[in-house]
């Protein structure tokens, strides 16, 4: 135990002694460890913020887009259309199953006295509040007879009257204009955050049949229905009966290939996470090459130490020091460089993550499995490339190394 202290002792004394070059030799260490650790705080983010907002939009939720056409082998634009009469054959034909809301959307200009704003206006049955869980501050929900009555009535997302520059109280009731149209404000959301594809929060909510005949001007045609189960369990049945029902609405035989697509929030977050796996594993490369190239630089710099301390490794042999011995001690040089290479690394890695998050605003988690992973390979890179210069070391004739000059 004395002999193994008193070998790290004077590699601890050889590496202080040169401290410059030791930090310069870990610096591809550091920067792969960084790299590395950054890259799986921005991962670990993305998805976990991915993962909340497809909770926040629910996970029964399942969205009917109309097909695509096909011509000459290229996928081109949509000829195939769900109707409002799809709609209705959803929630009246699937037995209590489906809650059905369709959606139409656009973006609209909308003023307010002086104030103006670009959001899109998403047409919609009141099925569509209850499906999104999305909540009041102030004022109702439109209702059935406001669909059916093609009324100019209006609820604004969350973030609507801020853009509009009026307090949420003071829009109430209050009439404002929609691509030069009038429409009265019913109602102001809660905030509800969202995902990418979705923006509940900059939206604003009219009646489907209004966004039809007075907002868009006639256009029929749906963006997609969404229909939610009362729980996750029943997905799979759900994908049945809308197959079932939009086939015999469609006039689908079967075997056919459908002229719709049904998906829900699991797919949605398996792709992302297929994208961003191939993302991780680029960026993985890429550190991974960093970190070869710092590897080698360790070993070049051991080599270039065993060449100087040839003849203090000739004394130490002649004064009883073991082949062991030496190696241990070359050992540990390069394993120490690499380890405090890599808890550098690691806090660069957590610093730039941090700095990510406050100054981009971007998602990142700091994962304590990435962070002992980084400091694990990199004792493994300070063992494998010091491997071959502590054998050179170990392997000196004690007499050639007293001569050497």
């Amino acid at each position: 135990m004395k002999l193994a202290l008193e070998i790290i002792a004077v590699a601890m004394a050889a590496i202080r002694a040169n401290a410059l070059r030791s930090f310069l030799t870990t610096l591809g260490i550091i920067i792969g460890v960084a790299a590395v650790i950054t890259m799986v705080a921005l991962g670990e983010g993305a998805q976990q913020s991915v993962e909340e907002q497809i909770q926040r939009m629910g996970t029964n939720v399942l969205t009917i887009r109309p097909g695509q056409s096909m011509w000459g082998g290229v996928r081109g634009g949509s000829t195939e259309r769900l109707t409002l009469d799809d709609a209705e054959a959803l929630r009246r034909d699937s037995g209590g199953l489906l809650s059905v809301a369709p959606e139409i959307s656009s973006r609209t200009q909308i003023t307010y006295l002086r104030w103006n704003s670009s959001n899109t206006a998403v047409g919609t049955w009141p099925d569509y509040f209850d499906i999104y869980d999305h909540e009041l501050i102030l004022g109702r929900y439109f209702n059935q007879g406001e669909v059916q009555g093609r009324r100019r009535v209006v609820i604004l997302g969350y973030n609507v009257p801020e853009e509009l520059s009026t307090p949420p109280e003071l829009l109430i009731g209050k009439t404002i204009q929609m691509s030069g149209q009038p429409f009265e404000v019913i109602g102001v959301l809660a905030e509800k955050g969202g995902a990418a594809w979705m923006q509940p929060d900059d939206q604003v909510f009219v009646p489907v049949t209004t966004a039809m005949y007075r907002l868009f001007g006639g256009r029929d045609r749906l963006s997609s229905i969404y229909a939610a189960t009362p729980t996750p369990e029943q997905l799979d049945l759900a994908y049945g009966e809308i197959d079932r029902i939009l086939r015999r609405e469609h006039r689908i035989r079967p075997g056919e290939e459908p002229d719709f697509s049904t998906r829900n929030s699991a797919d949605l977050l398996s792709t992302f996470n297929e994208t961003n796996q191939t993302f991780t594993y680029l960026l993985a490369g890429i550190a991974a090459v960093s970190l070869l190239v710092g590897g080698i630089g360790i070993m070049n710099i051991m080599l270039v130490s065993v060449t100087e301390r040839t003849r203090e490794i000739g004394v130490r042999k002649a004064l009883g020091a073991t082949r062991k011995a030496i190696l241990f001690q070359f050992l540990i040089e390069a394993l120490v460089l690499c380890f405090l290479g890599g808890l550098l690394g690691v806090t660069g890695g957590w610093g730039a993550a941090r700095l990510m998050q406050s100054v981009m605003e971007w998602d990142t988690v700091v994962a304590p499995e990435a962070v002992i992973t980084a400091l694990v390979f990199s004792a493994g890179i300070g063992l494998f490339f010091g491997i071959w210069p502590a054998q050179r070391a170990a392997k000196m004739d004690p007499i050639d190394a007293l001569r050497y000059e």
